[in-house]
């Protein structure tokens, strides 16, 4: 059976919580890593390993002292791989209610649309424990939202990044929840983005194919994988160009994975404009050169991505339900800083 060693701390003093080493025995051989963790760490369940290995909190230690992060869940282990699992500590059971102002799109006994502000975290997660849009919904909503889809994350069944802004759909019973996380989970919803990119692409409509996981290189990020990741798909429609500097894009899920369109997009080489993960041709605080080298400032704190539409079909009625938004003030001083920069095609 695998050895396990429990060091009292982790090995960055900055984070709080514990961590473990795992080294895999030769009768573990070919033995999916979350179960062999799971099995190995008592007390700690396979969902929570899996989550783990996911967050990118399991990496794989060398002999040299290097690690590489571990981010497939069902990877097959080998006799003497040792893995380190860093356990953070637990939060709070339940979020509090926090009276937060909120843009209802739509809100029935069932479910509740929410136009998010960029800036909003969806739900608690360490770093941003309350000030989230469940916080706001559980004054919004009452008690009606308790336990419906986890304690931590009541309602949810879908997510937008802190700064992308944009429709959200909440469940607010266990029925409404299981009928729409069906229908997420077999892609049928309609969700339709506008993102400003860098650069334009050459195909006026086009799609973006690429398995994403968490990057090998640093966690905190996801990338476009060769091996490993979850597929994703995405397609694009272009929508405006200002010449070869930048355009504005409709986006389209085939799959939901975590920061999809600007993993895709960036993979592509036209990187959300004011996305600092994963924008390359500038920052938060970028400029763009107009006719004659001009320099037009484009000072734009977030990236530029707003979920304009959701459709789906009502969980309990069988209607169709159909939302759309204009883009927000932020995006449309964007466009029209970009107009200065360049003429729009």
């Amino acid at each position: 059976m695998a050895d396990i060693v429990r060091p009292e701390a982790p090995s960055d003093p900055a984070r709080a919580g514990s961590s473990a080493i795992v080294t895999v025995a030769p009768d573990d051989a070919g033995e999916r890593l979350d179960r062999l963790i799971a099995r190995t760490l008592q007390g700690v369940s396979r969902s929570r390993i899996k989550a783990l290995i996911e967050d990118g909190q399991v990496t794989q230690c060398s002999a040299n002292g290097a690690r590489q992060t571990i981010s497939d869940p069902s990877a097959r282990v080998k006799p003497g791989q040792i893995f380190a699992i860093f356990l953070p500590d637990p939060e709070p059971a339940a979020p509090r209610a926090q009276a937060i102002s909120l843009d209802v799109v739509y809100e029935d006994d069932d479910l509740i649309v929410i136009d998010k502000p960029a800036g909003m975290v969806v739900h608690p997660a360490p770093g941003n424990p309350d000030a989230t849009l469940v916080n706001a919904l559980i004054a919004h909503c009452g008690t009606s939202l308790s336990g419906i889809g986890g304690v931590r994350r009541p309602g949810i069944v879908h997510r937008l990044d802190k700064d992308t802004s944009g429709l959200i759909v909440v469940a607010k019973n266990d029925a409404a929840h299981a009928g729409l996380a069906r229908q997420f989970a077999l892609h049928t919803i309609d969700r339709a983005y506008r993102a400003v990119v860098w650069g334009a692409p050459r195909a006026s409509t086009g799609q973006i194919e690429g398995n994403i996981g968490r990057s090998k290189s640093d966690r905190k990020k996801m990338a476009v994988l060769r091996q490993g990741g979850k597929a994703a798909l995405t397609r694009y429609r272009v929508l405006r160009r200002w010449g070869g500097l930048a355009s504005l894009l409709e986006c389209r899920l085939a799959t939901g994975r975590t920061h999809q369109i600007r993993v895709h997009l960036a993979s592509l080489g036209h990187p959300l404009i004011g996305d600092p993960v994963y924008g390359r041709r500038s920052g938060r605080h970028g400029a763009a050169a107009g006719p004659g080298n001009r320099t037009v400032p484009l000072a734009f704190p977030r990236q530029a991505l707003h979920a304009c539409r959701l459709g789906f079909v009502h969980p309990r009625t069988g209607q169709n339900q159909e939302f759309d938004l204009e883009l927000p003030v932020d995006i449309k001083s964007l466009i029209k800083q970009l107009d200065l920069a360049a003429p729009a095609q």
